[in-house]
């Protein structure tokens, strides 16, 4: 396989692992706001589990593309 051919497969497997933590993210943020819709709070126990779910996530895009983790991660901090 060619360099560049490498290099643009690596370049788009970087872009759709920070695109699937960006969507991971905001699900998770979706539940939560749907559940404090429904329940009036989201319960402590899911809070802790979301947030170490987002930490995985951003875990994940900052191993395979570091150089776009920043904009997650001050995303991720905004919630």
């Amino acid at each position: 396989m060619e360099e560049e051919t490498r290099n643009d497969l690596k370049e788009l497997f970087q872009d759709l692992i920070w695109l699937n933590g960006v969507i991971a993210t905001e699900l998770i943020q979706l539940v939560e706001n749907s559940s404090a819709s429904l329940r009036g709070s989201v319960p402590e126990k899911c809070l802790i589990q979301h947030g170490e779910l987002r930490k995985e996530a951003l875990g994940i895009v900052e191993k395979h593309c570091p150089q776009k983790a920043t904009s997650l991660r001050k995303h991720i901090l905004g919630h």
